[in-house]
């Protein structure tokens, strides 16, 4: 018996039962419909995650104060004049500028609106390394910054809730802890990051955040940030600038007091994140196809007991065993391979619905169905068939002609 002949024969089998076959195939369906999901949905979290990550701006460090891998907690603190040193081209010249920065949480209120928002204490140099761009207004200048200015920027997300628009605030007064500033400007989207939303903060002038807002002690900074000369100077400019830390903080040595993490960091960590939790959401999702396969040995085993005197029929008219074996084979696999089928589909449409109900919620998710994701789950939905349905094939082969014939 050749290939064709088992699959045309195995599609009339199957059409003679079409409720049971249809039930049997649902399993399937789920289970790679469940896992097809997951696994674009992790992709496209994935992906947002690390283009958000990178979009903070490029060849970037980040400076924070302790130690936490040496267990050093209580070193010195960061400073302004620490950014400073960081400018020294003798010292450091694969660092091309730094920034200190100071970030908390507050009270934000225009009108009857109060909101809990992020607020960042900026300096003209952390707005230009972070790759921020406006949708109107102007940026935080030094004059702002020597001024103590009233001023801040809002993010698009922080304008909607306290607006419900993003476009004519410029020049509108908000209160920030009950003090009067004046909106300088609305920033464009840039979504999530490794310090949370960056559509949903607040910027305000450094000095203006440290004396009366976040109120921070003199010369004092949450941390630091630090813009490599390019890509390839990244690991330089870490070297060298925890050199001058170290040396300006007289840490001993294997005992630094802060802990340097580039963009690279962030996104390795993130990458691992997510991929557990794909691989378990996944292997949830894949218990369902699992459930799936044993539906498929079960029905083929009472096809089996049904078709018995047919198989003893086979035998007598000289069919091997290896024909009865490919033969119900055919069946479990072709069940399995349609279900897969129907199961990617049904995959992306979940997928799809769910990055569209994120972009309603103002959370940018694409989830990313590869190629690789859809040969994977076909020829595992196929393997699934086969290796459920090898048993009753078996038991199918193994009858004796006679035995058979004489079954009722």
């Amino acid at each position: 018996m050749n290939i064709g002949q088992s699959i045309f024969e195995a599609l009339e089998s199957l059409s003679a039962n079409k409720l049971r076959s249809g039930l049997t195939i649902l399993g399937i369906v789920i289970g790679v419909g469940a896992v097809i999901a997951m696994l674009g949905v992790g992709q496209g979290a994935q992906d947002t995650i690390t283009n958000s990550i990178s979009g903070i701006g490029t060849n970037l460090l980040f400076v924070f104060p302790g130690n936490f891998t040496q267990n050093v907690r209580n070193g010195k603190p960061l400073t302004i004049s620490d950014a400073n040193a960081l400018l020294d081209q003798f010292s450091a010249p694969s660092i091309l500028t730094s920034a200190p920065v100071i970030q908390g949480n507050t009270e934000v209120a225009y009108g009857k609106t109060s909101l809990r928002l992020s607020v960042t204490g900026a300096t003209p140099e952390y707005i230009a390394m972070s790759s921020y761009s406006l949708l109107e207004g102007e940026f935080i200048t030094e004059s702002h910054n020597l001024g103590q200015a009233a001023v801040a920027i809002l993010g698009p997300e922080a304008a909607d809730r306290l607006f419900g628009r993003r476009d004519g605030v410029t020049g509108e007064n908000i209160r920030i802890n009950g003090q009067p500033f004046r909106v300088l400007g609305v920033l464009a989207p840039k979504g999530g990051s490794a310090f949370g939303s960056q559509d949903r903060i607040i910027l305000v002038p450094f000095s203006t955040a440290q004396n009366r807002v976040l109120k921070r002690q003199k010369d004092r900074a949450d941390y630091i940030l630090i813009q490599a000369v390019d890509a390839e100077s990244v690991s330089f400019a870490s070297d060298e600038a925890s050199q001058v830390i170290r040396e300006r903080h007289r840490s001993p040595i294997g005992e630094d007091d802060f802990t340097i993490l580039s963009q690279q960091d962030f996104v390795q960590t993130a990458q691992l994140i997510t991929g557990v939790l794909t691989v378990f959401l996944g292997g949830i999702a894949g218990i369902s196809l699992l459930v799936g396969g044993i539906g498929i040995m079960n029905i083929m085993l009472v096809s089996v007991t049904e078709r018995t005197r047919e198989i003893g029929l086979r035998k007598a008219l000289g069919a091997r065993k290896r024909d009865i074996m490919i033969q119900f084979l055919t069946e479990s696999a072709l069940l399995s391979l349609i279900g897969g089928l129907i199961g990617i589909a049904l995959g992306w449409l979940i997928a799809f619905i769910v990055g569209q109900i994120a972009a309603a919620n103002g959370t940018p998710l694409n989830p990313g169905i590869g190629l690789n994701a859809i040969l994977l789950a076909t020829a595992f939905s196929t393997a699934v068939g086969l290796f459920f349905g090898i048993y009753p094939a078996n038991r199918a082969a193994g009858l004796e002609p006679v035995e058979a014939l004489r079954y009722e």
